[in-house]
């Protein structure tokens, strides 16, 4: 494709992008609801929004995406309280997420869906970095989505509906399992050896017994919530993309770690691995890159 018809392609995708990008930053506010509130087990739908300090109700006009926290200057309009950098921070990313989705795969009908994938993976990402937690509404959801929606729409698409099927369903058993065989061989051996941490096996607590759930999926250093997450992952992206996105997370987890670590003047912080997964994930699918196996 030579120059002037790559800039015509451009342009004609131009539209998409926008809207895309506009919508990202709606879907963003709706985040900021989900972040806050999935941790805390409140609902989502109810009640409305409101400011966590003065529980003022927050007017449409105040509820803008980035321009109202603008507006206020970063404060509640009851209270003055400050409101946090991280709500129009995620709203940006959501939108600016959502518009380099659709720059990259174009108008496709997984479209909704990759959005859709890139939505649970930045509100997982952030839930994981504030609380080290990763809620089951996000993972073990669209755990679901990518088991079954997925497989529909790339049937859509002409992939024959029992390859469709098993692709997610191999991803996802690979990327579940590859992480808790790395959890569970690291916790047997840890075990044998008399190793305890700060959360494992709990103060004064025996290691778990192999009739104990404990014993398979409580793990030092790792959360079954990452299990779970890339187990999502690998429904979306199929074998290789869990691949893909194990070695970007690897690369990503490294530097978080390195700069959480000078940041905090120690080695031993720990940090969710669960930014670094959906970083990966979102490199896999976004970043351009030689496939692996044909997978």
């Amino acid at each position: 494709m030579n120059d002037a018809a790559a800039f015509g392609a451009a342009l004609a995708g131009l539209p998409l992008v926008l809207v895309c990008l506009a919508f990202g930053l709606v879907v963003g506010s709706f985040l900021n609801v989900v972040i806050h509130r999935l941790p805390r087990e409140e609902s989502i739908a109810w009640p409305g929004s409101r400011c966590p300090r003065c529980e003022r109700p927050i007017r449409p006009w105040e509820n803008v995406p980035v321009l109202s926290w603008l507006w206020l200057r970063g404060r509640c309009a009851g209270c003055a309280s400050p409101i946090s950098l991280r709500y129009p921070a995620v709203e940006l990313a959501t939108g600016l997420l959502f518009a380099l989705t659709a720059w990259r795969l174009g108008a496709t009908p997984m479209l909704p869906l990759w959005l859709c994938f890139g939505a649970v993976l930045l509100a997982a990402a952030v839930i994981d970095a504030e609380h080290r937690i990763i809620p089951d509404e996000l993972s073990l959801g669209g755990l679901a989505a990518g088991l079954v929606a997925v497989p529909l729409v790339r049937h859509l698409g002409g992939v024959p509906l029992p390859d469709a099927f098993l692709h997610g369903a191999a991803g996802a058993v690979l990327g579940g399992g590859l992480l808790w065989s790395v959890g569970f061989v690291h916790a047997r051996v840890s075990a044998a050896l008399g190793r305890t941490f700060e959360h494992w096996p709990g103060d004064g607590a025996a290691h778990p017994r192999p009739a104990s759930l404990d014993y398979w999926v409580w793990f030092p250093g790792l959360g079954f919530g990452d299990v779970k997450l890339l187990a999502m992952i690998g429904a979306f992206l199929g074998p290789a993309g869990v691949i893909e996105t194990i070695l970007a997370a690897s690369a990503v987890g490294l530097v978080l770690g390195a700069a959480l670590a000078l940041g905090r003047g120690r080695w031993d912080v720990p940090f969710g691995f669960g930014p670094a997964l959906a970083a990966g994930a979102l490199c896999a699918l976004l970043v351009p890159h030689p496939t692996l196996l044909g997978l």
